[in-house]
């Protein structure tokens, strides 16, 4: 699952990667609560500059912060990436207890924020996992030297890089809960490889464009899904609104909720055009799933 750091990156395909996740993995999952912190793409709305009718919206869900979501299992808390908005997000959520952070891949909105977990520690000092695909690895150790470096600088976050390539089980800093299975699902943003997350009957599918079929047959029995869908016309790296709808259909789930959207995407508008089961998620947006999950070998 994991490598020691001098070992040479490793190229998960997306049938390895779920190969060890048995049917039966999520049945005794502890109630879930997702947090959408961030909603938007990778410039936020309002963009910069930008006075067309979605930036200059009186509606809070046309207000976007980067992607960013909080996964409370039980009593433990994960989060999944930290992007530029983070502080923000922690802050508007009071947040107060990460256990572990997922990430998707390296993109600067995905990631920046990673200095602002050292409050995390200020009164619990255990090490905080950050598990991510082995290239996302390779690019962080080099961004983020001072953190993952052999010399950390004084004070840094004590977080700790596990690159994987299959299922996992995320332990409680406190020491008060079991651990959490999560599987990471192999996806493809344009090129690059990135990871969704499930979370017993939960699914997070950020900046994707193509689904390999392994990690669809790893989708079965999605209560609540998490989808990107960044707007109506086609882009080379992101599901269009059609093309997601496609793949919301396809995995079932009981509801969907579309992240990730560009200012070209008023909320109002937008969701009214959507079916019942899918729908446009908006920062803070609160999410109760059940468990969906079979024990059936």
């Amino acid at each position: 699952m994991s490598r020691d750091n001098h070992e040479p990156p490793l190229s998960p395909t997306a049938a390895s990667v779920v190969s060890n996740a048995a049917a039966d993995r999520h049945a005794s999952s502890p109630p879930i609560r997702v947090t959408m912190l961030g909603t938007g793409t990778s410039t936020g709305v309002p963009v910069l500059g930008c006075s067309c009718e979605v930036c200059s919206s009186d509606d809070p869900r046309d207000t976007r912060t980067r992607c960013s979501c909080y996964v409370q299992v039980g009593n433990m808390g994960l989060l999944i990436d930290t992007g530029p908005d983070f502080r923000r997000q922690a802050l508007r959520e009071e947040i107060g207890r990460i256990d572990a952070v997922c990430y998707t891949h390296h993109h600067f909105d995905h990631v920046v924020g990673l200095d602002d977990l050292r409050p995390f520690f200020f009164e619990n000092t255990q090490v905080m996992p950050c598990y991510m695909h082995p290239d996302t690895a390779s690019i962080l150790r080099d961004n983020y030297d001072y953190i993952f470096g052999a010399d950390p600088y004084p004070g840094a976050a004590n977080v700790a890089i596990e690159e994987v390539t299959g299922p996992f089980t995320v332990p409680s800093r406190y020491n008060d809960a079991p651990p959490v299975p999560v599987d990471p699902l192999l996806l493809y943003h344009g090129q690059t490889p990135v990871y969704g997350y499930r979370i017993g009957s939960f699914a997070y599918l950020t900046d994707v464009n193509r689904i390999p079929e392994a990690s669809y047959e790893a989708l079965e029995e999605i209560d609540v899904l998490v989808l990107d869908a960044l707007r109506p016309d086609p882009h080379p790296t992101h599901f269009s609104f059609d093309e997601a709808v496609t793949v919301a259909r396809r995995i079932g789930a009981r509801q969907t909720y579309f992240v990730h959207m560009t200012h070209n995407v008023r909320h109002a508008e937008a969701n009214a055009r959507l079916p019942d089961d899918i729908q446009l998620a908006y920062d803070g947006l609160t999410l109760p799933v059940s468990s969906r999950t079979s024990s059936t070998p």
